[in-house]
């Protein structure tokens, strides 16, 4: 497994929070956590950024993307409302975790709940080039279920 070193910024509201960390020897995602000051309830249906506390300095080629985690989507509804968000690696500003209640009931984030996980991921940069055409496929324009079940 490939490993680099990842610059964290603790910021004054987390002086008490661990840093990101993994759960497993095994884990890919990082789990992040609220850096809430009390506890936030979250009706069903809502959306809310929650802060966590910490900022940090991506390497160009990378970006950082934030996704649910799987216990929290399976027992409780709650998932990422843009996963997964993507950090790019120009951005130094505090990671947020935009949070979905997607469930049936109420759920309530505490100071140094884990709420989400991060995976850093190599990115590739693209050069548009506008053309008239496209080569042709044997699907061609067909979307949206046109491949079939």
């Amino acid at each position: 497994m490939n490993q680099i070193r990842i610059k964290f910024r603790r910021l004054a509201h987390a002086s008490d929070l661990a840093l990101p960390s993994y759960a497993t020897e095994g884990a890919v995602g990082i789990d992040i956590a609220a850096a809430i000051d009390r506890p936030t309830c979250l009706q069903p249906g809502a959306i809310m950024a929650i802060p966590t506390g910490f900022a940090m300095e991506l390497p160009p080629g990378y970006e950082a993307q934030i996704r649910p985690r799987s216990g929290l989507a399976l027992k409780h509804g709650l998932t990422i409302a843009n996963a997964p968000g993507t950090i790019d690696s120009d951005y130094r500003g505090e990671i947020a975790v935009i949070l979905l209640n997607n469930g049936k009931r109420a759920f309530t984030v505490t100071r140094g709940m884990r709420i989400a996980q991060m995976v850093l991921a190599a990115v590739t940069i693209i050069t548009p080039i506008e053309v008239n055409d496209l080569d042709e496929t044997e699907r061609a324009a067909g979307g949206f279920g046109s491949t079939g079940l």
